[in-house]
């Protein structure tokens, strides 16, 4: 076991390049599964996530050669099983993305319900709304167990515009017969990295980027070498830190259309940044002033589907707060028990009011001490991370492995920006 050790009040400085989109790693590596031929698979980042998908598949039978640390080749020429392993299954929410591959290469898959962040009821029923319109026969007793005889286009209407179930869905009727209209879709950038890498196999995939996708089915797919983009909201992770322990940082290799979600949000909190081709530079000299709404009255940052701001980011927002001027509320819509870790916060003097499972009113600046605390998920875990940067004093912060399953070589980046951490047993 490990935890972080932070000693506080040293802003961050200096230049990182974005890792690869988390993301958009986890479902392009169980797509894979999907040719008998190589894929090679660029910017995989290199975080616990991707360390058990890559687990998973070999275990399924896939053949898989490290190129270097970002970069992987995997052929799933034989696949063995259609059963993943339990106690890896467990580790990871996305290895839900397993099931729509598995039943277009194999007819079956069975797993486990799967692990991951505890931050509310996570549904899986939009995957199986997905999957059994597209021909597959669901069980539910204790595992989750997938079937079919054959995968059949339709006409799919999405309950909810769920990320990994419109992910399952694609990914099974790329080889159903006939074309797949699926509605509701969500659209988020690693979908879309999903999507081109699938056309790059052969795959005909339409609406990239919209509510309404449309595949028209094809009887096989090949190989192929494809770079996952970067992820935005590590991105965004590292501009609020930047912000909160009043530094300054240029992140490299970032896309610039996938940043402007995030502007308007950051704006109200009076953060902005300057962008040079693939440049981002969050500047030292920033006037952290909460921007009020028209009448003087209190603005929301609110999380939603995209193109709105990513649910992923409202635990950085909710600490970022901590050190503006002005009050705002965080409105988390998406996750019951995401905002949860702001007793946490309150502990080491942030002035935070928590209305009920989703919303809480954040009043700054607050000069916040350093503490003892415990990450819960990936995004709650770097938010304390930023906390424990702003504050005075040491912070010592446990489970650890829960933030290095979304942030690459997190404790090695942020030495080389100036701060004050270590990783140490404990």
């Amino acid at each position: 076991m490990y935890e972080y050790v932070i000693e506080g009040g040293f802003p961050i400085k200096g230049t990182i390049t974005a890792s690869g989109n988390k993301n958009a790693a986890l479902p392009c590596l169980s797509a894979t599964l999907l040719t008998a031929e190589p894929v090679i698979l660029h910017n995989i980042p290199a975080i616990e996530d991707t360390g058990v998908m890559i687990k998973i598949l070999e275990a399924l039978g896939a053949k898989v050669e490290k190129i270097n640390k970002n970069s992987w080749k995997i052929t799933n020429e034989n696949v063995i099983t259609s059963e993943l392993p339990g106690d890896l299954t467990k580790k990871v929410r996305g290895s839900i993305v397993f099931a729509g591959p598995l039943l277009a290469r194999t007819g079956k898959c069975d797993m486990m319900p799967p692990g991951g962040d505890v931050i509310g009821r996570r549904r899986v029923d939009t995957h199986f709304l997905a999957l059994g319109q597209l021909g597959a026969k669901i069980s539910v007793n204790g595992h989750f167990s997938f079937s079919t005889n054959k995968l059949v286009g339709a006409d799919i209407f999405l309950d909810e515009a769920s990320v990994t179930a419109t992910e399952n869905a694609i990914m099974a009727a790329v080889l159903a017969e006939n074309e797949t209209i699926i509605q509701n879709a969500a659209s988020e950038p690693h979908i879309q990295d999903l999507c081109r890498m699938l056309n790059s196999m052969g795959a005909k995939i339409s609406g990239i980027g919209s509510n309404v996708v449309r595949i028209e089915g094809v009887k096989k797919l090949h190989g192929t070498e494809y770079t996952i983009g970067p992820d935005y909201i590590e991105i965004g992770s590292y501009i609020g830190m930047a912000a909160a322990t009043k530094g300054q940082i240029t992140i490299k290799g970032i896309k610039p259309e996938e940043i402007r979600p995030l502007k308007y949000s950051f704006s109200k909190l009076g953060i902005s940044w300057r962008i040079e081709g693939d440049e981002l530079t969050v500047p030292i000299a920033q006037d952290l002033k909460v921007n009020t709404d028209l009448g003087n009255m209190t603005p929301k940052i609110d999380d939603m589907p995209w193109p709105g701001f990513p649910a992923d980011l409202t635990s950085i927002m909710t600490v970022v707060a901590t050190q503006v001027d002005g009050t705002v509320l965080i409105h988390e819509k998406m996750f019951e028990s995401r905002m949860f870790f702001v007793d946490k916060l309150i502990s080491m003097g942030a002035k935070i009011t928590l209305c009920d499972p989703h919303r809480a009113v954040v009043s700054g600046p607050c000069m916040l001490h350093g503490d003892h605390l415990v990450s819960p998920d990936i995004r709650a875990g770097m938010a304390m991370v930023i906390a424990a940067m702003a504050a005075h004093g040491e912070s010592r912060i446990s489970n650890v492995y829960q933030i290095e399953r979304g942030y690459e070589d997190l404790v090695g980046r942020l030495q080389k920006l100036g701060a004050h951490i270590k990783k140490v047993e404990c």
